[in-house]
């Protein structure tokens, strides 16, 4: 019995394993700066571990998703729901065999560039930069933390990650989710994967969120046809466990026809290369018709019913607020930005990029005491 499996094993193991529309370690285009490879860990591994240890992934545990931190501790946070999409996403990988550890990457990666206070912190964002002529959207800032502003060598800006790391933030898309720009390429299946992870996570779990703020009651949720279903079918039991196992039962639902319709959409398709699933008329990874109108019924009662709730407005408006002033305030004072970023001023960069960078990075706290401090 072999107990050690040396790299070249390891990437043999996975051209033999994988089916060729996989991103495969050995097939990658590789880094921008050149690195001797490990000889314990592929390319896609090292991605995902330097993605994990990075100080932009630790601060998501102080980003709003939803409910700001004094909401109470049981509501997610920005890393909580990396970590359930992170979950998804590589079982999905596994089910449809392709490659785990690119998919993770993604997942991990893809919320990096989220401001404070969630999307209203995006949105505050958009309308600032927009006055200089410029645009934020946290796809694109996600790609330029492990790109340039994340440090880890001497040598180089960012993390350094594979081109298919970094191609996989680019195109990451969802309902929430716009892209800067018209690509016209679709993401390669893992990175499809993530976007249907994504969503599945978030609407799942803020269902929970708002059954457990009281926003949204268990009699609004049975004016929604899935949930409906599902609630026929699961037993009688004291109700917070009754909720959290109907929320397994929608999450194993929305994965189960994902990956049904998925590999129908391969069957037809026969592609034989990842850009065969690039450049396919349409995404190969997608929900069957009727459960994307299950979906898109969902969408639309979390919308009316919970992200445009008095309470969760209030929380926004409060968000944003503090986002803007501390945008003018630095705008006004650049001196009172911290050294780094005013070399980064001294160097060249625009202010108001300087500034987007180092609010956008910041946690709720961080943020809202500075915006206290500045009065």
């Amino acid at each position: 019995m072999k107990f050690l499996l040396s790299r070249a094993e390891l990437e043999a193991r996975e051209l033999a394993t994988l089916p060729a529309y996989a991103l495969r370690n050995a097939e990658s285009r590789g880094r921008d700066f050149p690195e001797a490879p490990s000889e314990t860990r592929l390319d896609f591994q090292r991605d995902r571990d330097r993605v994990l240890h990075s100080k932009a992934f630790r601060r998501l545990k102080g980003k709003t998703q939803v409910f700001v931190a004094h909401y109470g501790d049981h509501f997610r946070s920005r890393l909580t729901h990396t970590l359930e999409v992170s979950q998804i996403a590589r079982s999905l990988a596994r089910i449809l065999n392709v490659n785990e550890d690119l998919t993770e990457t993604i997942a991990l990666a893809h919320d990096l560039g989220h401001t404070p206070f969630g999307h209203a912190g995006e949105q505050a964002m958009q309308e600032l930069m927009q006055r200089f002529g410029a645009a934020f959207e946290h796809n694109a800032q996600s790609r330029r933390i492990v790109e340039k502003l994340e440090k880890r060598s001497p040598n180089y800006e960012g993390l350094n990650l594979t081109h298919e790391s970094r191609e996989g933030l680019w195109k990451h898309v969802t309902p929430h989710d716009r892209q800067l720009h018209q690509l016209s390429e679709h993401g390669f299946l893992e990175a499809q994967i993530v976007d249907f992870s994504d969503q599945i996570a978030y609407q799942n779990h803020d269902i929970d969120d708002g059954l457990r703020s009281g926003i949204i009651t268990l009699e609004d949720l049975q004016k929604i046809a899935l949930w409906q279903k599902l609630a026929a079918e699961t037993p009688d039991m004291p109700q917070e466990i009754w909720i959290t196992r109907m929320i397994a039962a929608l999450i194993n639902a929305m994965v189960e026809d994902l990956a049904q319709q998925t590999r129908k959409n391969l069957e037809k398709l026969q592609p034989k290369s990842p850009d065969d699933i690039r450049n396919a008329p349409d995404k190969v990874v997608a929900f069957s018709r009727a459960m994307e109108d299950e979906n898109t019924a969902l969408r639309h009662f979390l919308y009316s019913r919970f992200y445009r709730s008095p309470q969760v407005l209030a929380q926004s408006e409060n968000g944003q607020g503090i986002i803007k002033r501390l945008f003018f305030h630095f705008a006004d004072h650049p001196e009172n930005l911290p050294e780094n970023h005013r070399e980064q001023i001294a160097q060249g960069e625009s202010k108001e990029v300087v500034i987007k960078d180092f609010i956008a990075g910041m946690t709720d706290d961080f943020a809202t005491a500075m915006a206290d401090g500045i009065g």
